[in-house]
């Protein structure tokens, strides 16, 4: 799904009027006001007191939904929570307009911040995985773990298939795309996202497909939708360029926290040649590699992730003994671990989720701490991300 422009003021004070946000069995939604922003926060009720807390941050289109088919499978073992960043979702624009990935960061450590729920896993794909590897950088006292699927990272050599969704990030691209595609249904645009988000768009549910165009319609209500979309990707492609101590690869190398990376060889917006590169930058990792998945592995195949990150507990537990007031446990590193994917159907669960945006491109931000917020410098990142819904999403 593309960003199409609207005007450039913002759009903070127009009230949307949209149907209501599909909200899973189990799950609750509620609107969290903070400085600047307010944003919704999608969890699951904990199945017990003192369950160590899990936040999850979605990609460029997407929102708290894109976790769904992977929270429940953790129940039990974290404490659930799925922000909307601000602008997607059910969270409304920021105040400052402030799209880039360090916007998103900062509204990812303030909510941190004000909820003292840190340090806690966090998990991000795409775009988020670009914001949870800069928040794990610049605040490890706030990470315990970090779990990236498809996390977009700085490639000089982008594929094709990423190329027309970065070019409509660039100044009036989006406004010819909006006249081109203005006779395009819902239904036709969700069947565009799911061929480009999904190693296998099979997998989608009929129901699923149902609750995707219902979400798309609901957000082409949304006067700021567009807006947002534009802005954020425009933002980061404005970083791909950033080098020094403002590239996302070295903030990489900066995190503490023990990685799992997550990368699909079916992925059309994050070269599934990163992997390797990312698994040395990251210097407590370890690699999970899905040949058949697409962009959204949490959604395709949630039962490997959530295996992999219970193997990423318990080894980090054993390995280096119970975590220390700053999140990160102290001892031997976890080793860099290469696992092959699902070998078969059998792993893949009868899901429906499907994605509703997809931008390829980068982002500023900065490398700086103070009071709890990412700093103004700037950091540059490849982008790519995914939309909502689901079966009982």
């Amino acid at each position: 799904m593309s960003p199409t422009e609207l005007p450039s003021a913002l759009a903070a004070t127009v009230t949307p009027k949209a149907s209501p946000v599909r909200v899973a069995a189990g799950e609750r939604l509620r609107s969290v006001g903070l400085p600047g922003v307010t944003l919704t926060v999608r969890s699951r009720p904990p199945a017990r007191e003192g369950l160590p807390p899990a936040l999850y941050v979605h990609g460029l289109g997407g929102s708290s939904q894109n976790w769904s088919a992977l929270m429940p499978l953790l129940d039990g073992l974290v404490d659930s929570e799925a922000l909307d960043l601000p602008g997607f979702g059910d969270s409304p624009p920021p105040d400052d307009g402030d799209y880039s990935v360090t916007g998103h960061a900062r509204s990812v450590i303030r909510y941190l911040d004000a909820s003292e729920r840190g340090p806690v896993h966090l998990f991000g794909n795409s775009m988020g995985g670009a914001v949870a590897t800069r928040v794990a950088a610049v605040r490890p006292d706030l990470v315990r773990t970090l779990t990236l699927v498809s996390p977009a990272l700085p490639e000089i050599r982008v594929q094709r298939t990423a190329v027309p969704t970065a070019l409509l990030a660039l100044p009036g691209v989006a406004a010819l795309f909006t006249r081109f595609t203005k006779g395009w249904s819902a239904e036709q645009r969700v069947r565009g996202v799911t061929a480009l988000c999904y190693g296998d768009p099979g997998q989608v549910t009929p129901e699923g497909f149902r609750n995707a165009v219902e979400e798309m319609e609901r957000r082409l209500q949304l006067p700021y939708f567009w807006d947002a979309m534009a802005r954020s990707a425009r933002g980061i492609v404005n970083a791909y360029t950033l080098g020094g101590q403002h590239n996302l690869w070295r903030q990489a190398e900066r995190v503490l926290a023990p990685t799992l990376l997550v990368y699909g060889g079916r992925d059309q917006l994050v070269s599934y040649r990163m992997a390797q590169r990312a698994a040395r930058a990251f210097r407590e990792s370890r690699l999970l590699s899905l040949p058949d998945a697409g962009h959204v592995a949490m959604m395709e195949y949630p039962e490997t992730v959530a295996t992999a990150f219970r193997e990423l507990l318990t080894d980090t537990v054993e390995l280096n003994g119970s975590p220390d007031e700053s999140g990160r446990a102290s001892g031997a590193e976890v080793p860099i671990v290469g696992t092959d994917g699902p070998a078969s159907g059998a792993d893949r669960p009868d899901r429906g989720e499907v994605g509703t945006g997809g931008i390829g491109a980068s982002e500023a931000g900065s490398g700086e701490v103070g009071s709890g917020e990412v700093g103004s410098g700037g950091i540059g990142t490849g982008e790519a991300d995914t939309g909502v819904s689901g079966a009982g999403s």
